[in-house]
């Protein structure tokens, strides 16, 4: 895949607000939690979790999931004089979990706390989606927003 423009600010957008939401859905119900991102390349988004855990078994009945980074306002909506949340990107994409020697070795040299428990661990590759940018200007006009494939 050649990495667009576009998508190389989604990757650095990811990386600088690595504290995300994943949303998941279990049967019928959606399910949502915070997630520490590990990295965003131009492949899309890496996190690790634990076999045990529920997202694990969501992502393996459904891997369709939706993510939403945040950056809160530059200024405070009281000194800038109009409303602002914040930008916010969203990425839908689909979930491979990897298991691959090398990605997991880098994974427990960059989070060695993570060796204790190594067989528990596994990584999420969220892949072949989309992301795309949502300020407070875009409220009313969602479906005008570019997405950006990757």
């Amino acid at each position: 895949m050649v990495i667009t423009i576009d998508f190389e600010k989604c990757v650095q957008f990811a990386n600088d607000h690595p504290t995300c939401s994943i949303a998941t859905v279990d049967g019928d119900q959606p399910r949502v939690r915070t997630f520490g991102l590990w990295f965003a390349d131009k492949d899309g988004f890496y996190f690790s979790s634990g076999k045990t855990k529920s997202i694990y078994r969501q992502c393996t009945a459904n891997p369709n999931v939706e993510l939403c980074f945040y950056a809160p306002p530059e200024r405070p909506p009281e000194e800038g004089g109009a409303v602002d949340i914040g930008t916010m990107m969203r990425a839908t994409g689909t979930v491979k979990f990897l298991d691959d020697a090398a990605i997991k070795q880098r994974l427990f040299d960059e989070r060695p706390f993570l060796r204790s428990v190594a067989e528990n661990v596994v990584i999420l590759h969220v892949h072949n989606g989309e992301a795309w940018f949502w300020t407070w200007e875009d409220n009313l006009r969602e479906a005008d927003i570019k997405r950006i494939p990757f």
